[in-house]
């Protein structure tokens, strides 16, 4: 019986081939399925590891194959391989909206140090490297997701949450890399990339139209007063194509999907690649609800 949250029969046939094989001078692995539950069960409850019911397996089986699969890049594979199928027949659609949320850092995701750093030294640095900022309500974390339009993530980006959006711009857009199913070198250019006011700036249109991708954003309020106010020195307002805009919704719609997920929508993991690696499996989700969709829509006559 598939529980609430379990990987289905469809879901588990796709991805099935994808996890790497034990190694055949040692034990024989628990069975992947088993082990994926308990990790969805986890990341969907946001409860200890402790708590993983016993019908997923030992705890400590599914913490180390989550870990083992982060340090070799499993998890951005698996996501990787169904972004790649759909594109290989063209299903996905290059229009991509890019948005950012933040999320609060439980107090057992505060204190990870780089690797390196004694105890003298200030944990300012060490938390900006782990994707971690202190805001008004305390410590907290941003993710940046890049979606397409049919509002499924292609990447994702995590940022200390005072950073603003701008300035983690560049690093969202280069974590959007798709291989081709075939030769060629892999997709890094949307046609068209929607956002909303927190990412313009000259800065961020210059890195587009290096790209050449046409940015679909609004010019801000206050660069709009300053640009009127400077006359014929302040140049002409950046073109926005209105109608494509109203897409938005999109990416808004898939931050819906991902945050019911309590493991995600409040930072548990210290480590920022554990917390990504968390987001990848979520983001996974959508794309295998999809392709069973997909097959339904092609068996019904």
């Amino acid at each position: 019986m598939v529980r609430r949250g379990e990987l289905t029969d469809k879901a588990w046939q796709r991805i099935e081939p994808l996890p790497p094989a034990a190694d055949s001078r040692g034990r024989p692995w628990r069975d992947h399925r088993q082990i994926i539950n308990g990790i969805l069960w986890r990341l969907r409850t946001g409860a200890p590891w402790r708590a993983i019911p016993e019908r997923y397996g030992p705890r400590q089986t599914c913490y180390e194959r989550f870990k083992r699969w982060d340090a070799d890049g499993t998890w951005a594979r698996l996501l990787q391989e169904m972004q790649v199928k759909d594109d290989s027949v063209g299903h996905v659609e290059w229009t991509a909206d890019i948005d950012s949320t933040i999320s609060r850092a439980h107090q057992h995701a505060a204190g990870a140090r780089k690797r390196g750093t004694t105890a003298g030294r200030s944990i300012r640095s060490s938390r900006k490297g782990q994707a971690l900022g202190r805001s008004r309500g305390g410590l907290t974390a941003k993710l940046h997701l890049i979606t397409e339009a049919r509002g499924l993530p292609m990447a994702v980006q995590p940022a200390p949450g005072n950073v603003v959006d701008r300035t983690a711009f560049e690093a969202a857009i280069a974590a959007l890399r798709l291989p081709r199913g075939g030769p060629g070198r892999p997709r890094t250019r949307p046609d068209r990339l929607i956002g909303d006011k927190g990412y313009p700036s000259k800065k961020t249109r210059s890195c587009l139209r290096r790209r050449g991708i046409q940015a679909v954003t609004p010019e801000h309020r206050n660069r709009t007063t300053d640009r009127r106010r400077k006359g014929s020195r302040g140049g002409r307002p950046p073109a926005s194509d209105s109608e494509t805009y109203k897409q938005r919704n999109l990416v808004g719609r898939c931050f819906g999907k991902l945050e019911p997920w309590r493991a995600i929508a409040t930072r548990l993991d210290k480590l920022a690649g554990r917390y990504l690696a968390g987001v990848t499996t979520d983001c996974l989700m959508p794309w295998l609800r999809q392709a069973e969709l997909s097959d339904t829509l092609q068996q019904d006559p």
